[in-house]
C-alpha cells in the first residue's frame, strides 16, 4: 500500500498546494479542521491514506489485491462513499477530496464500518488524475453534486468541461463508465451538450437521454429533502468508446 511514514501526516494547509493550471477542480472554501476532525485524520491517514507525491499508484500493493476500481470526486463529507464502498466488497474505491475536514470524516466513518476497500486523496483531482491513477485501469468514474457555478459569467469554472472528460477518458478502462449526478438542471443540460459532444463515449441509455438513479447510488440527505420539495435530480451515465 502507498503510504506515508506512520508519524507524518500531510499538511493538509491548502493554500500552500501549488497548481500549474489556470482551472482547478475545486475551488477552496476553507479547511480548518477542530481538533477532533485533526484527531480522526492523524489516526486514520496511515491506512486510508494516499500521497500524490508517491506517483502512480500500484493496485496490487495498495489494496492487496486486483478488483475493479472506482474513483469519486468531491464526495463531500463521504457518507455515499462509505456506504458504497461498504455495499460492494468486490470492488476497490479512491475518493479524492480537497476539503480536509471531509477526508477526515471520510475515514473515521470508514474506520467505524470497517470498510477496507477505500482510500482516499486530500488534493485536487486534476493533479491525482495526472499523476496518480494508471492509465484504462478506472472502471467507473463517479461525479456527484459538483458546484453548479450558477452565475452564466462562471460557467467556466464548471469541471464538466472538453478537457475534463478527455482526460477521464484516458484513466478509464475498455468500456468503463463515466457517472454525473446534479440537482441543478442547468448544469445538467451543460453535461448533457458537453458529454454528447465527446466522440470517445456513448450515453449508456441512448443520446441525449439522462439515466435513472441506479440503486446502487445512496440518495443523500439533501437529495431526500430535494425530492419532498419536488427538486429534480438528474444522472448522466456515459461509457467509454
Amino acid at each position: 500500500m502507498t503510504e506515508l511514514d506512520k508519524n507524518q501526516t500531510p499538511n493538509p494547509n491548502l493554500d500552500e498546494i501549488e497548481h500549474k493550471r489556470t482551472i482547478r477542480s475545486f475551488v477552496v472554501r476553507g479547511g480548518r479542521m477542530t481538533e477532533g476532525q485533526q484527531k480522526a485524520y492523524d489516526e486514520n491517514w496511515s491506512f486510508y491514506g494516499l500521497d500524490v507525491e508517491s506517483g502512480l499508484l500500484d493496485y496490487q500493493s495498495t489494496f492487496g489485491r486486483l478488483a475493479d476500481i472506482v474513483v469519486e470526486v468531491g464526495f463531500g463529507m463521504g457518507k455515499s462513499l462509505v456506504e458504497m464502498a461498504k455495499n460492494a466488497p468486490e470492488k476497490d474505491f479512491i475518493g479524492i477530496e480537497v476539503h480536509p475536514p471531509g477526508v477526515a470524516k471520510l475515514m473515521m466513518t470508514a474506520k467505524e464500518e470497517g470498510v477496507k476497500n477505500l482510500r482516499v486523496y486530500c488534493h485536487d483531482a486534476i493533479e491525482v488524475m495526472a499523476k496518480c491513477i494508471p492509465k484504462g485501469s478506472v472502471n467507473c468514474f463517479q461525479l456527484f453534486f459538483p458546484d453548479p457555478w450558477h452565475k452564466k459569467k462562471h460557467n467556466k469554472r464548471r469541471i464538466v468541461q472538453a478537457s475534463f472528460a478527455n482526460q477521464i477518458a484516458e484513466i478509464l478502462s475498455e468500456s468503463g463508465s463515466f457517472h454525473m449526478a446534479t440537482d441543478w438542471e442547468p448544469y445538467a443540460e451543460h453535461m448533457m451538450e458537453v458529454m454528447e459532444a465527446q466522440t470517445n463515449y456513448t450515453n449508456k441509455v441512448g443520446a441525449n437521454n439522462y439515466h435513472p438513479r441506479p440503486e446502487w447510488r445512496p440518495l443523500t440527505k439533501f437529495e431526500l429533502r430535494g425530492e419532498k420539495l419536488g427538486h429534480g435530480v438528474w444522472d448522466l451515465i456515459y461509457t467509454k468508446k
